[in-house]
Formats: C-alpha cells, structure tokens, sequence
C-alpha cells in the first residue's frame, strides 16, 4: 500500500468517528475545491474550524459534537496542506491569497459571517483573517496560536529541522510521540499525521510574518498549551493581554502544543462552546 493510500485510509478512521449526521463538501474556489467537514444544525450560527499543520479537517473529532450542539460546525482541511483539499486553478501564493481563499470558501458555503476556532497555524489563518475581514467574524478562538503573539522558540525549530528536510513517518511519528508526551493525544491521530508527511511530503503551505493582533476587534478567547514547546505560554499569555485587552487569555495545565485539540478535556470543550453561543467574553481573572 502506498503512503496516500495508507494516508487516506487514516484519514477516513478518524471521519469515522466523527458524530452521525457529519456531511463531506467540497466547496469550488478560484485556487481549487476545498473539503469540509460539516456538522450540526443547518441553521445555527457557522463555526469555521482551522487545524494545525499537518493534521488536517478530521483531527477535531473528540470536539465536533460539544461545539456542534450550538452550531454549525464546518472543518476546513486547508489548501496546500495535508488532506482531500485540491489545489488548481489561480496559484495560492502568499497570506493576501489566502484570506482570498477563505473568503471564497465562505461564500460557497453561504456564510455572510461566522466564529472562527484555530489551532496553531490555523490560529494564524483565523487571525490574518479576522484582522483583514473585521465584518466576517463574530468571535474567534485561538489555540495555542503560533506567529500571532511571539515567534517559535529556536530549539523548537531545530528539532524540527529533520522532519522538515526529510519528512518520513518514522521520523514524524517519533517527533510527535515527543511533542505529546505525557498526555492524553489520539494515537489515531497522531498516526494521521505521520503518514501525511509522508504522502504530503512536497506540500508547501502558505505562510507569512508574525502578525500584529492588536487591530482585532471581534471577541477573543486564547488558551495556550502550558507546556507548549513551540512557545513560553506564560510571556505569550502575558503579550496576548497586553496586545488585546478585551481578550480572555488562558493557560491549559499540563498540555502540549500538539496535544490540541484531540486531548483537550470536555470542561474546556463547553469553555470554548460556551464563549462562541456569547458567554464569557471579557478578559480572565488575572
């Protein structure tokens, strides 16, 4: 079996457990057909879900059913990242492509305006979004966001590197085995992930400068992984404060960066649900 072939027989496990009722679209665009994963009621308030590098639209199965209760879930896999989104068409080429992109793929869907949840660089996605489409996002939530509110730390980077220049499975098996230590992550997902950077091994998503959130107007919720190797969560908690300060900022004990979202624990699922419906929008308690 070829990495594809085992990638997207991972990649249908974890649909799989995705509550009854999802849906797959594929939503036309200028620079290809995206795929979402849909779920919950067709006329509540739109929820666009970003993932992380590499993990795909699936990987926010353990969240689909608490935040689809209230909403519209709708889980992009994002274009020219791993998953079953389809570059073609006019090139992706930069971050002003890529809010083009998402302003195309909400259009498809008929969304006017929606609440926007990302994960690392989806978190990035989600901002660059929210500050470039003030009057597209009603709330937005972060996890964990990387180049939003402080740079990567330079060990991260370098442990990285090899995975970077050689992807292979092994080699992202084992760095994310690492990444998640002492957690609770899916062991289904985390495979998922080593076989796209194999079958996604020439992919080349679109990425930018850290961004400025301090134009963000929408309400804010941040939770960052208190064990996050990819940032100090604690500087990043107090800069994210500082930068937005109608934010609500909060530090998730014992979590790692890639830990998120799959081992997030159910109170903060209803955290983040309980925000998105308009509960808790002012800063935390400091």
């Amino acid at each position: 079996m070829s990495a594809q072939e085992e990638f997207s027989a991972a990649y249908d496990a974890l649909l799989a457990r995705w509550p009854d009722g999802t849906r797959e679209l594929d939503v036309p665009t200028p620079y290809g057909s995206t795929r979402v994963h849909a779920y919950g009621p067709p006329e509540a308030p739109p929820l666009v879900l970003l993932h992380g590098g590499g993990a795909t639209g699936t990987v926010w199965f353990g969240n689909a059913r608490a935040l689809g209760a209230r909403h519209r879930v709708l889980a992009v896999d994002v274009l020219r990242d791993a998953g079953r989104s389809v570059p073609a068409g006019r090139p992706l080429g930069g971050p002003g492509d890529l809010t083009a992109w998402l302003d195309a793929v909400l259009d498809g869907l008929g969304v006017a305006r929606a609440r926007l949840l990302g994960h690392s660089y989806g978190a990035w996605i989600a901002t660059s979004y929210a500050l470039y489409a003030p009057g597209r996002v009603d709330r937005l939530v972060l996890l964990d966001p990387t180049q939003c509110f402080g740079g990567f730390r330079a060990g991260f980077l370098l442990r990285s590197l090899p995975l970077l220049a050689r992807p292979t499975r092994t080699r992202a098996l084992r760095f994310v085995a690492r990444e998640t230590a002492g957690t609770r992550t899916d062991p289904e997902w985390q495979r998922l992930y080593a076989l796209a950077a194999e079958a996604f091994a020439g992919r080349r998503p679109v990425t930018g400068r850290r961004l400025d959130p301090a134009g963000l107007r929408a309400p804010l919720l941040v939770l960052l992984a208190e064990r996050s190797a990819v940032h100090d969560a604690a500087r990043i908690a107090v800069r994210a404060r500082a930068s937005v300060p109608h934010a609500r900022v909060e530090v998730l004990p014992g979590l790692t960066h890639f830990a998120l979202p799959t081992a997030l624990p159910e109170p903060t699922n209803r955290l983040i649900a309980d925000f998105l419906d308009g509960a808790g929008g002012g800063p935390a308690p400091r």
